[in-house]
C-alpha cells in the first residue's frame, strides 16, 4: 500500500470515527447553548416578561391544550404559540428544525396506528392490507400530535427567551422542591463538561494510536473510556459539592437577579391563566 492511499485511508476512517463525531456533537451542543443565550438578549415580548410570569403563563396554556376537546382551539394555540414567537424574534426555522421535525416523528409513529385501531366511520381503505382508516382514528392523531407540538413549542419558547439560571429561579418560586432545581441547574451546567472531557479522552487516545484500530478493539476503548469516564464524573460530583459547600452552600440556591412583576406582565398572566378555566367551563 502506498504512503499516499494510507494516509488517504487513515483520514477517512478518523473522519468517520467516534471521535470525530463526538467532537462535532460537543461543537454544535455549544453553538446550541450560545445561540439559545443570544435569543435571550434580543429585545421581544416573551424577554420583556417577569420569569415567573412566563413560567406560570406557559403551564397554563400547556394544561389548555392537554384540556381541550376541540381541535380548532388546539389549532389556535398553536398559532398562538407561533404568534409569541414571532413577536420575540424567535424564528420559525429553529422551530421547526428544533421541535416541529422531532416532535412530528416520534408522535406520529405513536399516533399512526391510531388511525385504523380506532372504531369508526371509514374514510379511506389501505391497498393490499385491507385496513380502514376510521374518522375518529384520524381525529385522536390528530388530538395526540396537535398537542405535543404545541407544548413543546410553548415550553421551547420558555426556554429560548429566559436564561435557564431565571427558569431555575422562578421554578423555585413557585414551589418546586429546592432538590429538583439544583439538579436540573447542575446537570444542565456540567453536561457540556462531560462532553467536554470525553472528548479530550477520545482524542488523547487517538494520537497515540498509530494504526487503525480493529472492531473489537474499538468497541473495548469505548467501554474502557465510558468507565473511566463514569469514575471523573463521581469524582468531579464529589469535588464540586464540597466547593459548593466551602462556599456557603447550605440547600438553596441564590442568586443576584430579582425578578419585578410590572403591569404589563400581569396583564399578560390573566389571560393565560383564565384560558384553561374557560376551557373547562364551555366543556362541561
Amino acid at each position: 500500500m502506498s504512503e499516499q492511499s494510507f494516509v488517504h485511508r487513515e483520514h477517512r476512517n478518523r473522519h468517520h470515527g467516534f471521535a470525530e463525531r463526538l467532537a462535532r456533537g460537543v461543537v454544535q451542543a455549544v453553538e446550541h447553548a450560545l445561540e439559545a443565550e443570544a435569543i435571550e438578549t434580543r429585545s421581544g415580548f416573551l424577554q420583556g416578561l417577569d420569569p415567573r410570569i412566563k413560567l406560570a403563563g406557559f403551564l397554563a396554556l400547556i394544561v389548555s391544550g392537554v384540556l381541550t376537546t376541540s381541535l380548532i382551539v388546539l389549532v389556535a394555540l398553536f398559532l398562538l404559540a407561533l404568534v409569541l414567537a414571532l413577536s420575540s424574534r424567535v424564528s420559525v426555522a429553529r422551530l421547526f428544525k428544533q421541535v416541529w421535525i422531532g416532535v412530528l416523528f416520534f408522535t406520529g409513529v405513536i399516533a399512526l396506528p391510531a388511525t385504523v385501531l380506532v372504531p369508526g366511520n371509514p374514510v379511506w381503505q389501505i391497498p393490499l392490507l385491507h385496513w380502514n382508516v376510521t374518522e375518529q382514528g384520524l381525529r385522536s392523531a390528530a388530538f395526540l400530535i396537535g398537542r405535543a407540538e404545541t407544548s413543546a413549542t410553548f415550553a421551547l419558547l420558555l426556554i429560548l427567551t429566559t436564561p435557564w439560571t431565571h427558569v431555575l429561579k422562578a421554578m423555585r418560586s413557585l414551589g418546586v422542591p429546592v432538590v429538583l432545581v439544583a439538579i436540573l441547574g447542575m446537570t444542565y451546567r456540567y453536561i457540556f463538561v462531560l462532553l467536554h472531557t470525553a472528548m479530550q479522552m477520545f482524542e488523547a487516545r487517538r494520537s497515540r494510536i498509530v494504526a487503525v484500530m480493529g472492531g473489537a478493539q474499538r468497541r473495548r476503548t469505548v467501554a474502557a473510556t465510558a468507565g473511566v469516564l463514569l469514575d471523573k464524573t463521581f469524582q468531579l460530583s464529589a469535588d464540586v459539592h464540597l466547593a459548593m459547600l466551602s462556599r456557603g452552600y447550605r440547600g438553596e440556591v441564590h442568586l443576584l437577579d430579582d425578578f419585578h412583576t410590572r403591569r404589563r406582565d400581569w396583564l399578560a398572566l390573566f389571560p393565560a391563566l383564565m384560558l384553561p378555566v374557560l376551557i373547562l367551563w364551555f366543556q362541561r
